[in-house]
């Protein structure tokens, strides 16, 4: 299998690198050179250099994006450039994308209950059980970021739909480079880079009948509201670690 890591010297990218070397041929497109990986140096904005990287790929991990920042940060990273790994996906004969999108596409029912007592991040102000947030549950983003990343679902289903490519959405939540939790709200969105990582492998292997899909990435934590049943049950996928053991 050949695997295209788009942002591979990000966060995530570099813990996707870890999980899949040595099991495929793994290229980067990049904005600099990735030591070790043949890469492709290129904005993803810019559709005529981003192009090349493309061809002879099986499945596209699509990661980078502008987290921070204003409008005029996100709108050629995370909607322009979007739509450029969508096209040239579709154009190289790409088999599969896996999209990262982000819990800020449902981060916004935060502001409600249960949800806003979990994200505070006391165990013994949660009530014994509640409703979990699945991938059908709808949209409530939260920021420009949220809003973009919803854009990029829409147009994975769009993809998916009109075109031969099959597209997972990874919905990921608080990943960082301490690998810890570090706020209270990460007992209950907090995902470890080896299960994104992981999730990340598990959608690659996923049988090409899987035509289009939305999970969540996030670890075992005792206050998650975002559903991981679906996982399980699709791509056989279970969480390993949780927040709490960092309390």
């Amino acid at each position: 299998m050949n695997i295209l890591v788009t942002g591979m010297s990000g966060l995530i990218g570099n813990a996707v690198r870890r999980q899949l070397e040595g099991t495929c041929a793994m290229t980067a497109l990049n904005r600099r050179p990735v030591d070790g990986v043949p890469c492709v140096q290129a904005d993803i904005a810019d559709f005529e250099a981003m192009r090349p990287a493309f061809d002879n790929v099986d499945v596209v991990v699509h990661l980078a994006a502008a987290i921070q920042g204003d409008w005029d940060a996100m709108l050629p990273n995370n909607v322009i450039g979007t739509y450029n790994v969508f096209e040239a996906s579709r154009q190289a004969g790409v088999q599969r994308v896996i999209y990262a999108s982000s819990g800020s596409v449902v981060s916004g029912w935060e502001r409600e209950e249960p949800y806003r007592t979990l994200v505070a991040g006391d165990p013994e102000a949660a009530a014994e059980s509640w409703e979990m947030l699945t991938h059908e549950t709808p949209l409530r983003p939260s920021g420009l970021y949220g809003c973009t990343k919803a854009w990029g679902e829409a147009l994975a289903r769009h993809y998916a739909d009109s075109t031969d490519l099959s597209v997972i959405c990874l919905r990921i939540g608080a990943v960082n480079a301490e690998d810890r939790p570090q706020q209270p709200r990460h007992q209950s969105v907090y995902c470890s880079q080896e299960n994104v990582a992981r999730l990340v492998q598990a959608c690659a292997r996923a049988p090409a009948s899987l035509a289009f899909d939305i999970f969540y990435a996030v670890s075992d934590n005792p206050l998650n509201y975002r559903d991981t049943e679906h996982a399980r049950q699709v791509l056989g996928f279970e969480p390993v670690g949780s927040a709490s053991r960092h309390r």
